[in-house]
């Protein structure tokens, strides 16, 4: 039977479930427990109903109960059986709880490296926690983590673009003095700031822990297509949010999987 980490995982179509799919059974399980985390949090913030601060404090709570081995909810079983599994820090969770309340309190950043903040907080703090499921051998690992978390969160922001657009614009050094005219060079120029972050997350792959980190490298090409498919339709501010065929993702997932166990 599916644990409720793997329904909520699937049942949300989310492109990373293709790379889920690469790994051994109780790594899967506990990635789609941290998914589901993180999920329910961010739920907690964008979604109507989502309770907002009482939520996240509800979810911190549940945190405390699922290292204490005493969760409460089915969401939380699951998460606990992943942290009993594997060194997840607890400093992981509580980041991205941080950062999802930052969309609570703060609508605009008004330098990059404000927006950094957050992205380090919902993103690369879930590549943090990721790795420790993953495994890996090389001190270098943290930072490639850190950096494609923060490569992935850029690529959401640009996907997003119709919803995030004035966040983006706030962070965006030079200021147009029109919005409309300056807004096509403005969107080229943070697509070409997340590709920088998915060029330098490729950089810092530690060739010895290639193969243990397949899963992220297949999130990070999946990513990498989202972005590239989002500039191919002129960085789109209406209309459906920019997705991947499952065809495509599969094949992606595939390709990436063969690449990445090659010999280096």
């Amino acid at each position: 039977m599916a644990t409720a980490s793997a329904r909520v995982t699937r049942q949300s179509g989310t492109s990373f479930y293709y790379a889920f799919q690469v790994l051994p059974a109780a790594k899967r399980r506990a990635i789609y427990a941290l998914y589901s985390f993180c999920r329910a949090v961010d739920d907690c913030v964008d979604e109507e109903g989502g309770e907002g601060e009482v939520g996240l404090e509800r979810w911190l709570a549940e945190v405390d109960r699922c290292y204490a081995g005493r969760p409460t909810t089915d969401l939380g079983r699951d998460l606990a059986v992943a942290l009993k599994s594997f060194p997840i820090p607890r400093g992981c969770l509580e980041d991205i709880v941080a950062g999802c309340r930052m969309d609570l309190t703060t609508a605009r950043y008004e330098t990059f490296e404000d927006l950094r903040v957050y992205c380090r907080r919902v993103a690369s703090a879930v590549g943090l926690a990721s790795i420790e499921v993953f495994g890996y051998k090389d001190q270098g690992t943290p930072l490639y983590a850190s950096e494609l978390g923060l490569a992935l969160q850029l690529t959401n922001i640009l996907r997003d673009v119709g919803s995030d657009a004035e966040q983006i614009l706030s962070a965006h050094s030079q200021r147009a003095s029109s919005r409309t005219d300056g807004l096509e060079a403005l969107l080229r120029f943070q697509a070409e700031r997340a590709r920088a972050h998915h060029e330098r997350a490729r950089e810092l792959l530690p060739a010895r822990d290639r193969r243990s980190l397949v899963a992220a490298e297949i999130m990070g090409a999946l990513y990498r297509a989202i972005l590239e498919e989002v500039a191919r339709r002129g960085y789109p501010l209406a209309g459906p949010r920019v997705r991947l065929s499952g065809p495509r993702k599969a094949w992606i997932a595939l390709a990436t999987l063969s690449r990445t166990l090659l010999p280096a």
